[in-house]
Formats: C-alpha cells, sequence, structure tokens
C-alpha cells in the first residue's frame, strides 16, 4: 500500500511554464486513480483474508469466565495473477506511456518496471488566475516483490454466559521505514451445539462467530511538490473488515480437527496529507477508490492440546490462500 501515495504524487522534472487556454488537471487526476486502483486493488483484497484469519480455531466455546491468551503468526500467500496488470494507452485520459502504447505493470505485491509515464499537466495559477503548464514523467511504480507477506498478532478470549465466547486482537502500531501500521479488533463466537445435544456425536462442535477488524497504516515519504499547486508528505489508510461465519469441528483426546465457510466484507479510506490548493480536491477524488467489497473463504485446521496450551494451525482458502500459526495458554 505504500507504493499508492506515490502513483498520486507523480510530479517530477519542473518544465517551463507555458500559457495554454484550459485546465486538463482532472485527467491528470483521473489517470492517477486508473493507476492507483490496478496497483492498490489485490492489497486490500488480500488484507481481509489476513485480518479474517485466526479469529476461530475451535467451535467449542470456553467455560464462562475462563480466559486464553494467543500469539499467532501469519502469512498470506500472494498468486501470480495479483502480482501484475496490464495497461494500454487507451486506457488513460491524459498520461501516455513512454515509447510503447501497452505494457504490464506490478501491482502492490509485484516486482519492479522500467516503463514511464509522460504528460502535459495544465493548472489554474491561483497567483495570477492564469493558468501553467508542468510537464511530468515518471516511471511506473514498483511493487513490494513478495511472494508471501507475513505479520503478527496478539489475541485475548473470555467466556461469557450463554455458550458465547468474546476476543479481542491488537498488533501494537510498528514503524518500519517510515511505514507505520496497526491493527485492532473484536469478535464473538457462539455455540449452536449446545441446542442440539442429542443431535451430534460426543466431541463435535458447531457454532457461529463474527468480527470486525480496523487497520490504521500511515505512509510518510520525503515532500513532493508542484509550485503553487499541491505538496504531499504522507498518505492515511483507514480500513474496516468485518467477516462472519459457520465452524465445526472435532476432537479425539488431545487433537481437534476444525472446518469453516465465511464471508468478509471490507471498506477502504484513503486520505492524503501535505498541503495545497490541490489537496481538498485529491482527497475527494480519492473517494472515487473507496468502497466495499465481499469476498468468500474457506478454513480447514487443526488444534493439538498440551495440559493448559493449544497450538493451532490453519490454512484459508479463497482468491488468496492465507497460513496461520497460534499457540494459546489457558488462565
Amino acid at each position: 500500500m505504500k507504493k499508492l501515495s506515490y502513483l498520486l504524487l507523480v510530479f517530477l522534472l519542473p518544465s517551463a511554464l507555458v500559457a495554454q487556454t484550459e485546465d486538463n488537471s482532472q485527467l491528470f487526476i483521473n489517470d492517477m486513480l486508473v493507476l492507483a486502483q490496478n496497483f492498490a486493488q489485490p492489497a486490500a483484497d488480500g488484507a481481509s483474508y489476513q485480518a479474517g484469519a485466526g479469529w476461530f480455531s475451535s467451535a467449542a466455546a470456553l467455560e464462562k469466565w475462563g480466559f486464553r491468551v494467543s500469539v499467532h503468526g501469519n502469512a498470506l500467500f500472494v498468486p501470480n495473477d495479483k502480482k501484475s496488470f496490464n495497461l494500454s494507452n487507451s486506457d488513460l485520459e491524459l498520461l501516455e506511456m513512454e515509447g510503447v502504447t501497452s505494457a504490464t505493470f506490478p501491482t502492490a505485491f509485484g516486482g519492479s518496471t522500467s516503463e514511464y509515464f509522460v504528460g502535459d499537466v495544465t493548472f489554474e495559477n491561483p497567483i495570477t488566475g492564469g493558468v501553467l503548464t508542468e510537464a511530468v514523467r515518471f516511471k511506473g511504480i514498483d511493487g513490494i516483490n513478495r511472494d508471501y507477506v507475513p505479520h503478527a498478532f496478539l489475541q485475548a478470549s473470555v467466556g461469557v454466559s450463554a455458550g458465547t465466547e468474546i476476543t479481542v486482537r491488537a498488533m501494537p502500531e510498528v514503524t518500519i521505514d517510515g511505514v507505520s501500521a496497526s491493527t485492532y479488533g473484536i469478535g464473538a463466537k457462539h455455540s449452536l451445539s449446545q441446542y442440539f445435544r442429542n443431535a451430534y456425536s460426543e466431541g463435535f462442535q458447531l457454532a457461529v462467530g463474527a468480527s470486525y477488524s480496523k487497520l490504521n497504516v500511515d505512509y510518510e515519504f520525503d515532500p513532493i511538490s508542484v509550485q503553487n499547486f499541491l505538496t504531499m508528505n504522507h498518505i492515511v489508510v483507514d480500513a474496516n473488515l468485518f467477516l462472519a461465519e459457520v465452524i465445526g469441528s472435532k476432537r479425539w483426546n488431545n487433537l481437534e480437527v476444525f472446518a469453516a465457510a465465511g464471508v468478509m466484507n471490507s471498506n477502504f479510506d484513503y486520505e492524503m496529507g501535505g498541503d495545497g490548493i490541490a489537496l481538498p480536491r485529491v482527497n475527494q477524488e480519492l473517494g472515487e477508490i473507496e468502497g466495499g467489497q465481499t469476498q468468500l473463504k474457506g478454513d480447514l485446521g487443526l488444534n493439538l492440546y498440551f495440559s493448559r496450551f493449544r497450538l493451532s494451525a490453519m490454512m484459508t482458502a479463497g482468491e488468496f490462500f492465507n497460513a496461520n500459526l497460534g499457540l494459546s495458554v489457558g488462565i
């Protein structure tokens, strides 16, 4: 997601100012949105699978006031078709690819590119009321070049009445290379087996679960400016992620196998930081890449119990594959 900011900040190599009669800066912003959507969408899709992993690894609920703390390691595996996108000049309104009419570019998960975009952007001078033209030339944005994306989080669960378990999750803010990220969330699981005690074999449990996760990311970078027009120095990403699923599990002594089917909904808000007359306009246009999406997923995993400890392993399948490993202790 860090690369999204640079897609919206491609104001390089200022040229001599030339008088023009038409303001085409809106076309420039439209092209930036096209590039941003293609670059960032796979990362947004993957975030849903990351946020939905590890919430519920058993359909059995904790006893009332039972407490469990766990630490989880997570890895999102990136398929090849999520690492690149194809683009042609006909997809753009103002900009053109230098020397070619079409090319393949990396997404946020992809590698690097040697292709450049060029164009002349004309905007109104806020001082004189006239128009200025700025020539721009910028390289397509490089991705993080990863086959998988790891992260870790802490989780705590408590049993309450009526076969219900409440879980909270947190990843404290971590800053690496000017990128700060944090996440937190809350979930609830409710046992259905308690209503059908004679309908299932011993050891089988059935439950429903739901969760909400909040993801905040702040990307800082060296200020990039267009004189009298725009300066930006960071982008804030605010994500809301929802999950609902049905969980089934079966335990044999120290071994438990579980499976789940769920639906996820996510929406992302972006806001650029900086100053300049164009900043409110850019943030307004960023609303075009906001919105919700719904995805389906399936989980399969197992638990190994050792006294008060539980080791959990889970694989999630959907548009992405996601692996989660957790170690829990009951208190």
